[in-house]
């Protein structure tokens, strides 16, 4: 017990010790609306006629793009496996040839197209780039109203993550909601993933899409709305709420955004692998953050990608924006081990044991027929090139949940969260689920921003 005491002390002295030092970064400068373009060429002097329209728009791929992947998908070029391996070093060989003669035989992407325009899609364009946006109003009853809320993805996923859940939430007594419960949903793509344009200069970050997205809020004439995201779409909608948070009547993110990385947590997260209680790990929560240097390992073997993307994206996009098989290994091994890391045991990488064929390639189509794979992987390079990481460490003060699914990425307990989201009102261990929720499990994922809103109407209500 001695030993445990001593190192207690010597860990609380260094933080002590790098707190005086002044080694804390001093808090940035509020965040403000900029004056973005990002269109092709110069700004023009003065906005273009209906600029601020929007139009109703449907997915159609052309069938020169279809003939030329069926074309790809033939002529594709393999490699020799290892004896004896799954996922373990990335994508399994075996799966990918199972994979690519359903992709070429048997997948109809007219059928998933139309699966997708079941729900109506538009376009506005915004600081010069032209946005895409899903937007499901519910079938209301006399009396009835309706929460506005935006959902934003993340990389590398898009809308399409979102078509069950939002059903649950436009359609809540049909799936284990109340009348009460009932949202009307928009779901941007971000630009340079899927269907919106990508920018076309640099610096297009997430502060740059934080912009963008409260001003399409404004453009359909909402004074105030809920905004709900994970990956990417959890630090967009964070900044959103520090840009504006008059405008965010509530935040839920299944991906929690700290300043994990600063000294100070850093000295919290060693005293919790001794004394967890002391730091606020509750014993639930004690084996999503430890053993830490097994958290740390498995970290680094998920994330070689975000490097690579951070520094040369456009050189990976090359091999990307031209092999659909190259494309679907690459971003369908993330939707295996980000769902849970042990699925790189199995021979299908777990995959089919959460989704379908069919789920998992109109993911890839999505990216494969907009030619977006590169734009999208820029915006880590952005991220890490501007400010927008900075933001982590920024307090936000709108009413905010957490859903902590356990086989996310990393785990920050709920104690931990508090010098970042000085209004956290709600947070859920979830008991199942990873990375992509909304995907993997909607019902989930539903339920909680239910139960989160609910706590927030009451407080507007007690009020």
């Amino acid at each position: 017990m001695g030993w445990k005491i001593t190192t207690f002390i010597v860990l609380v002295a260094v933080a002590t010790g790098l707190f005086l030092s002044g080694v804390l970064k001093t808090p940035p400068e509020p965040l403000k609306f900029q004056d973005n373009y990002w269109g092709r060429g110069a700004k023009p002097s003065s906005e273009p006629k209906d600029h601020d329209k929007i139009h109703e728009i449907s997915v159609n791929v052309p069938n020169a793009t279809l003939i030329d992947l069926k074309n790809r998908l033939q002529n594709v070029r393999l490699f020799e496996a290892l004896e004896n391996v799954e996922f373990q070093y990335g994508f399994r060989l075996d799966y990918m040839k199972d994979l690519v003669t359903y992709w070429r035989d048997k997948y109809d992407w007219r059928k998933q197209e139309a699966y997708l325009n079941t729900f109506p899609h538009y376009k506005t364009n915004i600081e010069g780039i032209d946005l895409h946006f899903i937007h499901v109003k519910p079938k209301l009853k006399q009396g009835q109203t309706a929460k506005p809320l935006m959902i934003v993805h993340g990389w590398p996923g898009s809308v399409f993550e979102f078509y069950k859940i939002i059903l649950m939430l436009v359609d809540p007594t049909s799936h284990g909601g109340s009348e009460d419960d009932v949202f009307e949903v928009i779901a941007p793509s971000i630009p340079g993933y899927g269907f919106s344009e990508m920018p076309h200069k640099k610096g297009f970050d997430q502060i740059a899409v934080a912009q963008m997205f409260l001003k399409l809020m404004e453009r359909l004439g909402f004074e105030r709305f809920y905004v709900q995201g994970g990956d990417w779409g959890a630090l967009i909608t964070r900044i959103m709420a520090l840009l504006k948070p008059s405008v965010i009547t509530g935040l839920h993110n299944n991906m929690i955004i700290s300043d994990a990385g600063n000294p100070v947590s850093l000295v919290r997260t060693m005293v919790g692998s001794v004394f967890p209680s002391v730091v606020g790990v509750k014993p639930e929560e004690y084996d999503r953050v430890y053993p830490y240097g097994k958290k740390i390992m498995q970290l680094l073997q998920e994330t070689g990608y975000m490097h690579i993307q951070a520094t040369k994206p456009d050189t990976i996009g090359f091999a990307l924006n031209d092999s659909p098989v190259g494309l679907a290994a690459y971003i369908l091994e993330k939707f295996s081990t980000w769902t849970n890391p042990a699925n790189k045991d199995l021979a299908d990488g777990g995959l089919e044991k959460y989704y379908t064929k069919d789920e998992l390639l109109t993911s890839v189509m999505i990216y494969w027929t907009t030619g977006t794979i590169t734009s999208s992987m820029r915006f880590y390079k952005e991220a890490f090139a501007g400010k927008a990481l900075e933001t982590r460490g920024m307090q936000v003060t709108v009413p905010t949940g957490m859903a902590a699914f356990p086989h996310e990425l990393g785990h920050i307990p709920e104690a931990w969260c508090a010098p970042f989201y000085t209004n956290l009102v709600h947070y859920t261990l979830m008991s199942d689920g990873g990375h992509f929720a909304a995907f993997e499990k909607p019902d989930l994922l539903a339920a909680d921003i239910r139960t989160f809103v609910k706590k927030v109407e009451s407080l507007h209500t007690s009020n």
